[in-house]
């Protein structure tokens, strides 16, 4: 050891030496753990990570035929294709369309599991129980593809039921995907319904660690069943609704982009057309790489902004932030 530093320095030093020590050793003891999460971290590295690097397309202007060599030596163009983008026709229309939708989901869709999660916490007979939550669960492993095509299915205007049922109490078969009017009320219940069951799981699961005795106090002060599930049950699962909330109100920019594009069409273009939807066909249709990446990055950085003011937000009201 170096006994011309000072005493301070060496024993700062010593200390350093050991937690190092103690964290390897915390490592080596707990590794198997670690094993389990290493392919988790891995595929957040190389597909959430590592292709961030290609935001720089954002700020550069290249051509598609250029491959990667054309990311690296092509023309820096700082902030014009953002300029491009919030100077352009489309720029309100995608931006009302996403949040509009987005906001529509968040206001039927977030609740919606919650208040299904409440009433099947009051249900006693346990396989009806089990059954509903099966029926409920099940729509969310439906993959989007299949859903969309349900829906056109059900929505037809040849044989399909919704127009059935117009038809056989006399009325005339509406094109309901192609009319703006019922467009996003479609995608908003097909969203809900394909989400509320698998949304509840968490909350049933945060339902279980409420104190009992809180029931028990409840009854013995005469609260009926009604009284107890809305005075304990939702102040007992408030840190899991905020926490959860914080997440919705990050993701409002995400209106369902698969769906959507699986479903819209031209007709209905003033209504159901969005951010995502908008870098598709600027990006992979009319191979404007760097114009649709600048979007793509633009609607990212609102989303990030989004999510520090729910934060902010929900510290300011001494919430459960998520950090």
């Amino acid at each position: 050891m170096n006994t011309d530093l000072p005493l301070s320095s060496r024993t700062a030093g010593r200390a350093i030496s050991g937690r190092k020590r103690r964290w390897w050793s915390a490592v080596a003891a707990n590794r198997f753990y670690y094993y389990l999460i290493l392919p988790g971290m891995l595929y957040f590295v190389i597909f959430d990570y590592i292709p961030m690097f290609g935001i720089i397309i954002a700020f550069k202007d290249i051509s598609p035929f250029e491959g990667v060599q054309g990311v690296l030596t092509g023309e820096w163009v700082g902030f014009r294709h953002f300029i491009r983008f919030w100077n352009s026709y489309y720029f309100w229309n995608v931006v009302r369309n996403t949040l509009v939708i987005s906001f529509y989901n968040l206001l039927f869709g977030f609740p919606a599991p919650i208040i299904l999660a409440l009433m099947l916490n009051e249900l006693r007979y346990a396989v009806f129980k089990k059954i509903v939550q099966t029926i409920s669960y099940l729509p969310h492993f439906i993959s989007t593809v299949v859903v969309a095509g349900l829906v056109m299915m059900i929505l037809s205007t040849d044989k399909g039921l919704a127009n059935a049922i117009v038809v056989f109490f006399g009325g005339e078969p509406v094109h309901f995907l192609g009319d703006p009017s019922y467009f996003r009320t479609i995608l908003v219940v097909s969203h809900v319904w394909q989400s509320v069951g698998w949304g509840s799981i968490l909350y049933l699961a945060a339902m279980t660690g409420i104190d009992p005795g809180l029931y028990e106090a409840a009854r013995m002060d005469g609260a009926g069943r009604l009284r107890q599930m809305w005075h304990i049950t939702p102040p007992g699962i408030t840190h899991v609704i905020v926490i959860m909330l914080i997440f919705s109100i990050g993701g409002l920019l995400n209106a369902g982009f698969e769906k959507v594009l699986l479903l819209y069409s031209p007709a209905v273009y003033d209504v159901a057309d969005i951010i995502d939807t908008y870098v598709y066909r600027e990006g992979l249709s009319s191979l404007h790489y760097s114009f649709a990446t600048a979007v793509g990055l633009f609607k990212n950085v609102l989303a990030m902004i989004l999510i520090l003011g729910a934060n902010f937000a929900a510290k300011k009201m001494n919430q459960t932030g998520i950090w």
